[in-house]
């Protein structure tokens, strides 16, 4: 049988890597990032490169979008006005934002080239409300949608090892499992549309607080004069045991915040994660002592750092040591 056609649009840290995979695995593959030369690996290796989200979409069998935030998916769905490819390049344009620019009425989103029948597949981590409004838009066009927020950083993205965190039906969820092995090494389904995006904002607030809680530890440690590393010997050998260290604690050893997964975007979770919280009447104060303590780290970083640099509200002093 003929591979369905796939359009990705982000290709940041985590969508990169994602694409590559599904060329490598002979899917046809069309892509669009506002910063064009963001795709430049990818149409080497075989990509098209799309003017706009609405072409991506009008030439896709199942479109994936993997952007930062609720307002740039939005606007990568619904944005009037140019949103095509351009060079532009900053501090804050990490390629997982596509938003457009408004220059004149014509509707560049995704939604407008959709094409009924069509399978659409969010990886970006937004709102469980966003997530099911999207669903409603793709329900009127005659778009089957998922909700697919993934976990395991760039290296599970590089390796093609994600998890995949599914709102949405069971018939949707088989028809695109074999584009789903060729990035990623499971997924579960948890619901309707918004039950993939409410489990990830769960998973998040706990990561953020298992390494906020790690770095205070190992302050304490080490303001006693202990070997930090002596403290990840023991932890890893007990209950404290946590798989997540494996991957941070030796960033947070070498002060090495090279971003993997950024600071930003986890304070943007959990924010997403308390406003959730709020509409369900749940108190949850851990995440909010977390949110907090990220968000000072935030406000105070020159570099887009990873969120293992939550070690700097204890240590603002240490530089960040970029990776060769």
């Amino acid at each position: 049988m003929t591979k369905p056609a796939i359009g990705l649009i982000g290709l940041g840290l985590m969508g990169k890597p994602m694409g590559l995979n599904l060329l490598n695995a002979d899917y046809s593959l069309t892509v669009f990032n506002r910063t064009k030369s963001r795709a430049d690996s990818l149409v080497a290796a075989g990509a098209k490169l799309a003017s706009s989200p609405r072409e991506v979409a009008a030439c896709s069998d199942v479109l994936i979008t993997i952007v930062s935030d609720p307002p740039a998916l939005e606007s990568v769905l619904w944005g009037t006005g140019s949103s095509k490819s351009d060079n532009s390049s900053g501090q804050n344009d990490q390629a997982e934002h596509d938003s457009g620019e408004h220059n004149s009425g014509e509707n560049f989103g995704a939604f407008a080239g959709l094409k009924k029948g069509s399978i659409y597949i969010d990886c970006s981590t937004v709102s469980p409300a966003l997530a099911r409004k999207i669903a409603s838009a793709a329900a009127a066009k005659g778009v089957q949608f998922l909700d697919a927020p993934v976990t395991g950083g760039t290296w599970g993205a590089e390796k093609g090892e994600l998890v995949f965190m599914v709102g949405g039906s069971a018939a949707t969820l088989n028809a695109v499992e074999p584009i789903l092995s060729a990035m990623g090494k499971k997924w579960f389904l948890l619901g309707d549309n918004g039950a993939g995006q409410t489990v990830k904002l769960a998973m998040n607030s706990l990561l953020a607080v298992e390494v906020e809680a790690f770095a205070e530890a190992l302050t304490l440690v080490m303001r006693a004069g202990i070997a930090g590393e002596k403290l990840v010997e023991v932890m890893q050998s007990s209950m404290a045991r946590a798989a997540v260290l494996d991957v941070k604690a030796p960033l947070l050893l070498k002060d090495d915040y090279t971003a993997s997964f950024p600071l930003r975007l986890m304070h943007k979770d959990l924010t997403l994660a308390l406003d959730l919280a709020n509409e369900l009447n749940v108190d949850l104060p851990t995440t909010t002592a977390a949110h907090r303590t990220y968000g000072k780290v935030k406000e105070a970083s020159r570099d887009d750092v990873d969120y293992a640099a939550v070690m700097k509200f204890w240590h603002p002093d240490k530089a960040h040591k970029r990776a060769d």
